[in-house]
């Protein structure tokens, strides 16, 4: 029996997962300067330098594959340009090419998407993320974007996407190297501003250093205390939230190696029990691996893990999107064995991660307890009745 089995027979866990399918990965490209240059890439022409979704195969995931979730990446500095700053003046040409992505996933194949600033609470400078860029809220950096700019940036999206009950806001991607108690002023902020906004969707709420699920409870030392200390603190009237946590198999958990030594049975279990003793639900946005045959092994038991244990309720395996081309999303010592985007192929023409761990492992295991119908929610009708 997996421990992952064992786990769930013990606790007597009724796990379901409402919410499963991919992060769209191709909105933040075109903007790395081999020397840092801020600028670089911005604002970039859509459909050269960067897309967010080819149609055609969201159409595969949804209808071939049964999958209805999309995790959509952008960058801020697109979204805001610098010369307004970060705030609740878009680009608007900009901010079409997006809302064009996100109607098609959710108003015409009836899918969910989660909204992705990813950009490791950082603006300004996205020329080598996720290094780059001044942390938001950083009172000490005079260039920094402040949390109430964060905020009126989060009220004027979610203003925009309120009427669309199928859309999730993911308030940032990775936020690391900064307080913890910082994340979480940042993200109360967020929550404030989408609220009083009118939306009542639902929100992806980050942790500090890197939101990984493994470190979750542990203190860094000096400002970089756990997460756990202060992300069940979060304050939504509408209690529509949930914890946005990613986890990679790899030895140090980047996702950039090829082998998986680190499984979600050993690795999650001090999250997997805080989020059952503080009645909190998680889902995990990136997650991956190569083709290997120890990788096959442990994503097939991350998938099982998150079945059997009901504090997990959505996932996206990281990365399709239309601009990887042969190049790898992770977990491939930079080898190119292409990505998870249907039609991918390695750089020397085999079959691409598409068809070797996408349709090898994932769709598989792809839950029958998907939610197509109504509002995206962790509690209320209609999330019990989906």
């Amino acid at each position: 029996m997996k421990v992952a089995t064992l786990l769930a027979a013990v606790t007597g866990a009724s796990a379901k997962i409402l919410w499963a399918g991919v992060a769209e990965s191709s909105g933040e490209f075109g903007l790395w300067s081999p020397d840092a240059t801020p600028g670089t890439g911005l604002p970039g022409v859509f459909g050269k330098d960067y897309a967010f979704i080819d149609e055609s195969t969201v159409d595969i995931f949804v209808d071939e594959h049964k999958v209805n979730l999309f995790r959509v990446a952008f960058v801020l500095e697109r979204m805001c340009p610098l010369e307004t700053g970060l705030g609740a003046t878009f680009d608007e040409e900009h901010f079409g090419h997006f809302k064009d992505a996100v109607d098609y996933i959710t108003t015409t194949k009836g899918a969910y998407a989660i909204l992705d600033p990813h950009n490791y609470m950082r603006y300004n400078n996205p020329s080598q993320q996720p290094m780059t860029g001044s942390v938001i809220g950083n009172t000490t950096d005079e260039t920094a974007a402040t949390t109430e700019q964060f905020a009126a940036f989060w009220g004027e999206l979610a203003g925009r996407f309120a009427d669309n009950e199928r859309v999730m806001f993911g308030i940032m991607n990775e936020p690391h190297d900064m307080p913890t108690k910082l994340v979480f002023d940042n993200n109360q902020a967020a929550v404030d501003a989408i609220r009083a906004a009118g939306a009542k969707n639902l929100i992806l709420v980050p942790g500090g250093q890197w939101s990984g699920g493994h470190s979750w409870t542990e203190d860094w030392g000096g400002d970089l205390a756990p997460n756990s200390e202060f992300m069940a603190k979060i304050n939504d009237p509408e209690n529509n939230f949930v914890l946005d946590v990613h986890e990679y198999l790899d030895e140090d958990y980047s996702g950039t190696h090829t082998e998986c030594v680190n499984s979600f049975p050993d690795n999650l279990a001090k999250l997997t029990a805080w989020l059952k003793e503080n009645s909190l639900k998680a889902m995990i946005t990136e997650f991956g691996g190569s083709n290997t045959t120890a990788c096959e092994t442990q994503l097939s038991e991350a998938l099982q893990y998150m079945e059997e244990n009901e504090e997990y309720i959505g996932w996206t395996a990281w990365a399709a999107g239309p601009f990887w081309g042969p190049n790898s999303a992770c977990c491939t010592d930079s080898r190119q064995l292409g990505s998870l985007e249907p039609g991918s192929k390695a750089a020397d023409g085999s079959p691409g991660l598409y068809e070797t761990l996408w349709l090898k492992v994932f769709q598989p295991l792809i839950p029958s307890t998907l939610q197509w119908e109504g509002p995206a929610r962790v509690s209320g009708a209609a999330a019990e009745d989906a």
